[in-house]
C-alpha cells in the first residue's frame, strides 16, 4: 500500500510541476511576448481556454497531492 501511494504521489507531483510550467505567465515582459506569439498561432480564444483548463487542473491535482500525502502519512504510522 505504501509503495502504491508513493508511486501515485510521484506521478501527481510530476504532473503538477508540468502543469505549472505549461501555464502562460500573466506578466507582460519577455514571457508575455513569447505567449503572445503562441496566441496568434493557436488563436486568441484557444490560448485562454487552455490556460483556464490548466488552472483548474492544477487546483485539482494539488488537492490530490495533499490528500495522497496525508494518506501516505496515515498508512506509514
Amino acid at each position: 500500500m505504501e509503495l502504491a501511494l508513493g508511486i501515485v504521489l510521484i506521478v501527481l507531483s510530476v504532473a503538477l510541476t508540468l502543469m505549472v510550467l505549461f501555464q502562460s505567465a500573466k506578466d507582460s515582459r519577455l514571457s508575455g511576448t513569447i505567449a503572445g506569439g503562441a496566441e496568434t498561432f493557436f488563436g486568441k480564444t484557444k490560448g485562454t481556454s487552455i490556460d483556464k483548463l490548466l488552472s483548474k487542473l492544477t487546483v485539482v491535482v494539488s488537492i490530490l497531492v495533499v490528500l495522497v500525502t496525508i494518506a501516505l502519512v496515515i498508512v506509514t504510522n
